[in-house]
C-alpha cells in the first residue's frame, strides 16, 4: 500500500541497467494515491526519465471508509501531470481501450500513468458502488446470486474441498550464498578516522576495480547525504549506477530493495534515524520479499555529534533484529569496516552496517600491532577477543569497543584482568563465547544504543536460555541523550570510560 511505485521504479532502474529492453507495470489503488510515497516515486520517476515504467491506477472513487473525495480530496490527473507524467484516461471495463492504451504507452517516451475510470462490483446489483465490498468477502448466499448476474456458474463444494486439502510448498532449496562481484584488496588504516570515511573508500575502491563485465552489478542510492555517508567517491567513479533521490527515505528504500532483485548488488546509505527508523517498514517489506539489499547507517547510537536527540538512533540493533533475514553488523574501526563492506559486497541476501559519526582509533593488540591487519578476514558472527582477562569479560560493539580497550588497559594498571570481546555481529552470538566469558564470574555489555534491546538483550537471551551462571551487567542508554560533542554526551549519559571503569570496581569489589 503506497510503496509498488517506488518498487515499479527499482525493476524499471535494474532493468536500464542491466540493458534489458521490457517495460515494468505498476497497478495501484486510488485511495493509496494519498500515500506521501508515491509522489516521492512520481518525482524519481520523471527524474531518471524512466519511460519504461507504467502505472496503472483503477479509478473507482471508493476506499474502505467510502467516497475518496470525501475521505482525503484528490486530482490524480492534476497530480500526476505537473510532476512530469504522460496521463491516459480511459473506461476501466472495456478491455479494447485497455489494450489500446497499453499500446499508446509503450510509444511514448515517458513515464506513463493509465487512469482507468471503473465502478466497484460492476455487473453484480448490491455490489456495484458499494464500498463494503472493498474490504470484506460475500456471503456463501450472495455468491450464487452475484454469479447468476453475471452468467457464471461453477462447483462451490469443489472450491472448498480444493481449500481444506490445500498445504502449503515447503521451499528448502538451498542456494549459494555467495555473490559474483569482485571485492578487490582490503586498504589498512594507520591512523585514526572514522568507519564511514573507511565505507565510502572500499565501496569506491571496489567500484573503480571493476572491469565492464561487472560495472552493471552494482548500485547506491544517496538520499542528499553524499558528505556525511561518505558516498562521493563512489559517484565520481561510476556516475551512472549512482541514484540520488533527495530526501525521499522512504522511496528509496523500496527502490533500492527492488532493485536489487535483479542480480545487482544495491547499497542504501543513510543516517541511523533515516535508514532504518524511519523505514522500519520500507525495510520489513523487503525482507519479506527476499531481496538483496545492503543497508549501510552512520551517525547511529549517541554518536552524532551536535545534531541531538531526534538523530541519534538508540535502537537500530532492537529494531533490525526483528526482520528475520537481516544480518546485522557493527563494525569497531576503520580496518574491520573496510574488511565488512567487502565482506557483504560478495554475500547475497540483505545485511545492515551501522556506524557511529567520530573518527576512532586503530585498534591494536597488547603488543601495539593492529589487529585487523591484512591478515584478518571477516566471519559473520565470530567473536574478536581484543583483550584477555581474568576477571570479567566486556561485550561491547562498535564505537564502544575503543572505549572498552581504554577500560580494560587502565584497569589492568590497578591490578583489575578484564576482557573485551569485540561483538560486531550482536544478533548472532555463539553461545560457547559466552561461557567461556562466564567462567570469570562477570559479564558486562557496553554498547551506544538502548540498554534494553540491543547486545545486552542477546547475551541476556543466551544466558537465560542456557542455564548459563554468571553476573551480568549492562551498560547502555537509558534515556534520550542531549545535544553536544559525542564525548560531552557519553559523559553526561554515564557512558564514558571513567564512568565504566568505577562501576565495574565497584561491581567486582
Amino acid at each position: 500500500l503506497g510503496q509498488g511505485l517506488s518498487a515499479g521504479c527499482g525493476f524499471a532502474l535494474a532493468a536500464r541497467q542491466n540493458g534489458y529492453k521490457n517495460s515494468v507495470y505498476v497497478l495501484m489503488g486510488d485511495g493509496e494515491q494519498q500515500k506521501g510515497q508515491i509522489a516521492e516515486a512520481r518525482r524519481f520517476a520523471i527524474k531518471y526519465s524512466l519511460n519504461n515504467l507504467v502505472a496503472f491506477v483503477d479509478y473507482n472513487k471508493l476506499q474502505i471508509g467510502g467516497d475518496t473525495s470525501k475521505i482525503m480530496p484528490q486530482n490524480l490527473k492534476a497530480e500526476y501531470m505537473p510532476d512530469g507524467w504522460d496521463v491516459i484516461e480511459i473506461d476501466g471495463h472495456d478491455f479494447d481501450k485497455i489494450h489500446s492504451a497499453i499500446i499508446r504507452a509503450e510509444r511514448i517516451n515517458n513515464p506513463v500513468l493509465i487512469l482507468s475510470h471503473s465502478v466497484m462490483g460492476k455487473g453484480v446489483s448490491f455490489m456495484e458502488n458499494n464500498a463494503k465490498y472493498h474490504g470484506s468477502t460475500i456471503k456463501e448466499e450472495e455468491l450464487y446470486k452475484a454469479y447468476k448476474e453475471i452468467g457464471y456458474s461453477f462447483d462451490l463444494e469443489k472450491l472448498k474441498k480444493l481449500r481444506a486439502e490445500f498445504v502449503p510448498a515447503n521451499h528448502t532449496e538451498k542456494k549459494s550464498d555467495n555473490f559474483d562481484l569482485p571485492v578487490s584488496q582490503p586498504i589498512l588504516y594507520t591512523e585514526k578516522t572514522d568507519n564511514r570515511s573507511a565505507w565510502g573508500n572500499a565501496i569506491a575502491d571496489i567500484a573503480k576495480n571493476l572491469d565492464d563485465n561487472y560495472k552493471k552489478k552494482i548500485a547506491v542510492f544517496d538520499n542528499d547525504l553524499q558528505g556525511s555517508v561518505k558516498t562521493n567517491a563512489f559517484q565520481n567513479v561510476l556516475p551512472d549506477n549512482f541514484y540520488e533521490a533527495g530526501i525521499m527515505e522512504h522511496h528509496s528504500a523500496v527502490a533500492s530493495g527492488a532493485m536489487s532483485k535483479d542480480d545487482i548488488q544495491v547499497f542504501f546509505p543513510g543516517f541511523g534515524v533515516f535508514g532504518v527508523d524511519e523505514t522500519y517498514n520500507q525495510h520489513r517489506l523487503n525482507d519479506i520479499n527476499n531481496t538483496n539489499l545492503k543497508v549501510i547507517t552512520t551517525h547511529v547510537g549517541l554518536d552524532v555529534g551536535e545534531d541531538g536527540k531526534t538523530h541519534q538512533a538508540i535502537d537500530y540493533v532492537g529494531l533490525m533484529r526483528n526482520l528475520y533475514g537481516f544480518k546485522i553488523i557493527v563494525p569497531a574501526d576503520a580496518n574491520q569496516t573496510d574488511r565488512v563492506i567487502r565482506y557483504i559486497s560478495g554475500k547475497k541476501g540483505n545485511y545492515y552496517v551501522a556506524m557511529g559519526r567520530s573518527k576512532l582509533d586503530i585498534i591494536k593488540d597488547t603488543n601495539g600491532n593492529i589487529y585487523f591487519d591484512e591478515n584478518y578476514t571477516y566471519q559473520y558472527g565470530k567473536i574478536d577477543i581484543i583483550r584477555e582477562g581474568t576477571d570479567g569479560v566486556i561485550f561491547c560493539m562498535g564505537t564502544m569497543t575503543t572505549k572498552a580497550i581504554k577500560v580494560s588497559d587502565e584497569l589492568k594498571k590497578e591490578g583489575i584482568s578484564i576482557a573485551v570481546y569485540n561483538t560486531a555481529s550482536p544478533t548472532q552470538i555463539d553461545i560457547q563465547s559466552v561461557v567461556k566469558a562466564a567462567e570469570t564470574g562477570f559479564i558486562f555489555t557496553y554498547e551506544d544504543h538502548n540498554v534494553g534491546t540491543g547486545l545486552g538483550a542477546t547475551i541476556s537471551n543466551i544466558i537465560a536460555e542456557n542455564n548459563i551462571s554468571v553476573k551480568l551487567h549492562k551498560f547502555g542508554v537509558s534515556k534520550y541523550g542531549v545535544s553536544g560533542k559525542s564525548s560531552d554526551v557519553f559523559k553526561l549519559m554515564g557512558l564514558d570510560e571513567n564512568t565504566i571503569m568505577d562501576k565495574i570496581k565497584k561491581i567486582i569489589s
